[in-house]
């Protein structure tokens, strides 16, 4: 393949798969915090966060990692002002002392803290402002999780880029991202170019699907998915991607590889894979090859969608998923084309209502609805241009469910956030 695609694929797999403790969304409000407190210096007097709806429909329910499980926005920020760690980006609040846990509770309670909804019009925007002892302090982040586009002290900035919505805000150029391209790479990428970045996404999220499974976390959903239906690979697959969320959104201090910003998009992008890589008996070589597909068909599914919105991420990750077995079961171009077609018709329009428990089980039917495509392609059976969103050519297909997504889903996100965040009147 020509080469500059062929480097800005292996570029976008390495920008894309990082790894990430806890949900991005309140570790994003911890490293913006974090920012904050290194540029003012010292321990805040009040903390004042402000961010977009959809930062706080996603921190809303979650447990902060190293927290002692507290959750919400004020508790992302307290820590993320304990450790000051602003160097570890997504990993900020990764090596946290049981003396800072502590730590973080009187921070929560000397200070003052203010979580105010954001009065700009971005999708992703938190911004973190400190004051003490007469100085003040303030980090912004907009786009995705480490896009820093304003930082200062006392009124003076220390760093400023501009930002508009909707531009892109990555390095890497996703526009060359197509389904046959994506298949042509994995067939001729040079292991070595991927084997680093791969085999940390195979070790980290294969880490706590197992942690997830051994343990209680959460509603367990992946414990009772073996439980309930057995260990055939078709379960398995299902139950590895569910446990590790369970784990991950529960409080669970194991770093993650993410996909697109999100942790649960990169476990359900690869562990999947991973399971029936094991079960089929291939290569090392295969797998990375076929992780490659899941990764970079997830990747090309979200970047028309944007990093938060009211459509469920982990959809895009199981027909990404889906793609990354039907390669190791041997599949071509058309064979994991319609296997993409079909898994996007049955799964799209899956709502995301924040990050919190549920979304394992959310995890566990979106490899499912993956899985069904994939199975429907092997029994020749498809889904036809006109069968709802779908229309001829798989590229086609992807542009509508971003524009259904993007666009069409805008008023349903709302009314979630609405939903999410007022108290009900017989409460």
């Amino acid at each position: 393949m020509e080469q500059k695609v062929y480097q800005e694929y292996v570029e976008i797999l390495r920008e894309e798969l990082i790894p990430a403790m806890g949900c991005t969304e309140p570790i994003a409000v911890a490293y913006c915090a974090a920012l904050a407190k290194q540029a003012l210096g010292c321990f805040p007097e009040k903390v004042t966060v402000k961010a977009s709806p959809n930062i706080i429909k996603n921190v809303k329910s979650v447990v902060v990692p190293n927290t002692g499980g507290q959750r919400g926005i004020a508790a992302a920020a307290a820590a993320g002002i304990v450790t000051g760690n602003a160097d570890a980006k997504l990993q900020v609040l990764a090596n946290i002392t049981p003396e800072q846990i502590k730590e973080i509770s009187h921070c929560l309670t000397q200070a003052e803290f203010l979580v105010e909804k954001s009065e700009k019009d971005y999708v992703f925007h938190i911004e973190a402002c400190l004051s003490a002892e007469g100085h003040t302090a303030k980090a912004e982040i907009a786009g995705h999780h480490t896009n820093v586009i304003h930082l200062e002290k006392d009124g003076e900035p220390l760093l400023h880029k501009d930002y508009i919505e909707q531009a892109c805000t990555h390095a890497t150029d996703r526009s060359l991202l197509t389904v046959a391209q994506i298949v042509e790479f994995a067939n001729a990428v040079t292991i070595t170019d991927i084997q680093e970045t791969l085999q940390r996404q195979i070790d980290f999220n294969t880490a706590i699907a197992e942690e997830g499974l051994n343990n209680d976390y959460g509603a367990n959903i992946g414990s009772i998915l073996l439980k309930s239906y057995g260990r055939s690979i078709h379960n398995r697959a299902k139950a590895y991607a569910a446990a590790a969320s369970d784990a991950r959104m529960n409080g669970c201090e194991l770093p993650v590889i993410i996909n697109s910003g999100s942790g649960n998009q990169g476990l359900t992008a690869s562990l999947p894979v991973i399971a029936y890589a094991e079960d089929l008996h291939v290569s090392q070589e295969t797998l990375y090859r076929a992780l490659a597909v899941s990764n970079l068909v997830t990747i090309h599914l979200k970047t028309g969608i944007g990093p938060l919105s009211a459509y469920c991420g982990a959809t895009s990750a199981g027909c990404g998923a889906a793609a990354g077995i039907s390669y190791l079961f041997g599949g071509d171009v058309s064979e994991i084309t319609h296997t993409v077609v079909n898994a996007v018709a049955i799964g799209s329009g899956m709502i995301c209502d924040g990050a919190k428990a549920s979304c394992a089980a959310k995890i566990a039917s979106a490899v499912e609805a993956g899985l069904l495509g994939m199975q429907m392609q092997k029994s020749g059976s498809q889904f036809h241009s006109g069968d709802g969103i779908v229309v001829k050519g798989v590229e086609n297909t992807i542009r509508n469910v971003n524009i259904l997504a993007s666009v069409g889903m805008k008023e349903t996100d709302q009314t979630i956030i609405q939903l999410m965040t007022e108290t009900p009147k017989n409460c």
